[in-house]
């Protein structure tokens, strides 16, 4: 029976310890927060769950362009959300898909300890730190006096013979723009709103900030969106990204590009932003998506070995190994990619390898993602953003959503369907989805570029009549001409 603790239970963790379990190992997690971490009860099951209430909103407003009305006004939608009610049901739900992981967790026979893990005697021993209760404290938690008294903490000692960290990260916050949870937010603190904003500033745009931009105007408030960089998105597919901003501009979105933002001040029940090159943003709150940082402090890496960079992620080889003898890590405490899928396979790849099983090193080059905006923007494999750097041989055929028989039926204008192949070979190289629901359109190409399909053989795979997938095999056709 070979032990393993995880320090962490997120999808990294999770996905490891169950995987574990399967392979008859003697699982142990130590979770500080809730099992499924910051991925669940914070970030990216609240925040896609928040984004559903949009993409309905989004609806009503597109909907008298297919001949529905709503509200006694054909040719306005008249709708409104109560946020609360959104909010409740966010975290309703978070909670929820906390409490499936556990249970799966229990059914599998892993250990769960709640507390804060760090290595000790060379990281064959992972100290937990859990929050005790002081001498003379009632049920309640509270001492004699009603002030709660100092809290005390115990120590246990896990012996492992492998350990995974999976500690995850955490919004960033800038010394000049401190979160007060009311006015000035991070994406943590959005759930705790009662209020819908009327006036709100998001500050960053790259993933994070680019889909509570775009929700929130859904929802009904007015955003303005303050960028550091020419464009928001990017780190994206370029024409991807130039959709998104045309769409987020035509619903009433204020964009602000090179805007670099210096400090995030309230007065009141105002905030005001202030810009670089002096100017000022005001609005009733403030969203502060500027990055995030890795949860690696007090964990007795350096004592261990495990080298972390600069920016105190942990480093990692490509079946999850630290630089440490036995201590493996998964996630976003990483570095690698900020997904949840990747931390998951990190977590099981790290198994396997800890567990003598056969395993195939992580492959980046095959993750698909998916940024959750209105429209959606998928993507695996090569795209315009990194082709031309990674291998400038490779052809490209872009089809307009537009186009699309199914799209049209639908209402979809935004968006495009477009591949990338390798010259001679045919081979897929990578494909964006600029579409409602993206994310489910992107997995036939994720299997063309993870089987190494040619153009050819994607084409002749028979689609539906109609169907936005259609436009998929329409590329590989015309990608197959391009050849010629």
């Amino acid at each position: 029976m070979t032990r393993i603790a995880i320090i962490g239970g997120g999808p990294g963790g999770y996905e490891a310890a169950l995987v574990a379990a399967r392979l008859g190992a003697e699982v142990t997690i130590v979770e500080r927060d809730g099992i499924g971490g910051a991925a669940v009860l914070t970030d990216c099951v609240p925040s896609k769950t928040l984004i559903a209430t949009a993409d309905v909103m989004t609806a009503f407003e597109d909907a008298p362009e297919l001949g529905v009305r709503i509200g006694e006004d054909a040719a306005h939608c008249v709708t409104g959300v109560d946020l609360a009610r959104v909010n409740a049901r966010v975290k309703a739900l978070a909670a929820k898909q906390s409490e499936d992981i556990a249970e799966g967790l229990a059914k599998a026979g892993v250990t769960v300890v709640h507390g804060s893990g760090r290595l000790a005697d060379g990281g064959a021993i992972v100290e937990v730190t859990t929050p005790g209760r002081a001498a003379g404290k009632g049920a309640s938690g509270k001492g004699a006096s009603g002030n709660g008294g100092a809290e005390k903490s115990v120590v246990d000692r896990i012996a492992a013979d492998a350990v995974i960290i999976g500690t995850g990260a955490r919004p960033r916050e800038l010394p000049s723009a401190r979160p007060d949870g009311e006015r000035i937010l991070t994406w943590t603190q959005l759930y705790d709103l009662d209020e819908l904003p009327e006036d709100l500033i998001v500050v960053g745009s790259g993933v994070t900030g680019a889909e509570f931009a775009g929700a929130y105007q859904a929802l009904g408030s007015q955003v303005t969106l303050v960028s550091s960089r020419d464009r928001v998105l990017p780190g994206e597919d370029e024409d991807a990204a130039r959709v998104l901003e045309e769409v987020f501009q035509r619903r009433g979105m204020r964009v602000l590009s090179r805007s670099r933002a210096t400090s995030a001040v309230r007065e009141g029940d105002r905030v005001t932003v202030t810009l670089e090159d002096g100017r000022t943003v005001q609005g009733t709150h403030c969203l502060m998506a500027v990055g995030s940082l890795p949860n690696t402090e007090d964990l007795g890496l350096e004592a261990v070995g495990v080298q972390t960079t600069r920016s105190g992620h942990i480093v990692v080889d490509r079946v999850s190994r630290t630089t440490a003898a036995g201590v493996y890590a998964a996630g976003d405490c990483t570095g690698v990619l900020p997904l949840a899928s990747v931390a998951a396979m990190q977590g099981r790849i790290a198994v396997y390898h800890a567990l003598g099983e056969a395993v195939w090193p992580i492959n980046l080059k095959r993750v698909s993602a998916n940024i959750f905006t209105e429209p959606e923007i998928a993507t695996v494999g090569r795209t315009t953003f990194n082709a031309e750097s990674d291998d400038p041989k490779f052809d490209v055929v872009k089809l307009p959503l537009d186009t699309n028989p199914r799209a049209k039926m639908l209402g979809f204008h935004d968006g495009f369907v477009k591949l990338y192949s390798r010259p001679g070979s045919g081979t897929i190289l990578g494909g964006v989805i600029v579409s409602p629901r993206a994310s489910e359109l992107i997995h036939p190409v994720s299997m063309a570029v993870d089987l190494h399909l040619t153009v050819d053989q994607v084409a002749s795979v028979f689609t539906v009549y109609p169907s936005l997938s259609g436009s998929i095999a329409e590329a590989a056709r015309r990608l197959h001409k391009d050849e010629e």
